[in-house]
């Protein structure tokens, strides 16, 4: 059996959303230091929805992947159905992970929460 899913590889040798978003109304960052990926997030909202999501990704082709895929999943949804998105989901929409690149998926779903939080505290501070 392959290591990785067909889904994984197109991910990662194909990533969707890679760069950068200048004028991001959120930017989330997380990291692994274990291992050493690190993941950071863009999000362009309004309305509620986001309208854009780009990822810089330092790491491991599993890693890649999961950051693709949560772009994906997230973007063009209201902002509270991303707060939802768990790590699984982004595994099982890879057809999986190994094991033990389990821990790729979690630091997408935490990038994107922590994009989350920074857009949340924003909006509350300009009330």
């Amino acid at each position: 059996m392959a290591l990785y899913s067909e889904k994984v590889m197109d991910h990662f040798l194909n990533p969707r959303n890679l760069g950068v978003i200048e004028d991001a109304d959120a930017v989330g960052e997380a990291g692994n230091a274990k291992c050493g990926d690190i993941m950071k997030m863009y999000l362009k909202i309004e309305n509620g929805i986001i309208v854009d999501v780009k990822f810089e990704t330092f790491g491991c082709a599993s890693a890649i992947a999961s950051s693709s895929m949560a772009t994906e999943l997230i973007k063009g949804k209201p902002v509270e159905e991303a707060e939802k998105l768990t790590n699984k989901a982004v595994a099982e929409a890879l057809d999986g992970l190994p094991e033990y690149k389990m821990h790729c998926s979690v630091l997408a779903q935490e990038a994107i929460e922590e994009a989350l939080k920074n857009y949340n505290n924003k909006e509350n501070n300009n009330e």
